[in-house]
């Protein structure tokens, strides 16, 4: 997570400048976008690992509610 917030200050720094350069308008507002992709890849494969786990967490569980069976 905390290089999705990097990648988003990233985003934002590169919209200011081309706030104040125009020259570099264009060029910095690419970079921006790709920065944002950067954080959208980043929080979905943080998202994709969550889920996994928890996934992995509802198979084991039903096991863990048996209870043992005295002979």
């Amino acid at each position: 997570m905390e290089n999705v917030r990097r990648y988003r200050a990233l985003a934002s720094l590169c919209r200011q400048q081309a706030a104040y350069r125009p020259l570099q308008n264009w060029e910095l507002l690419g970079q921006a976008e790709h920065f944002e992709y950067l954080a959208e890849v980043a929080l979905k494969a943080h998202f994709d690992a969550c889920n996994v786990k928890h996934d992995e967490g509802a198979v084991a569980a039903p096991e863990a509610w048996e209870t043992p069976v005295a002979a």
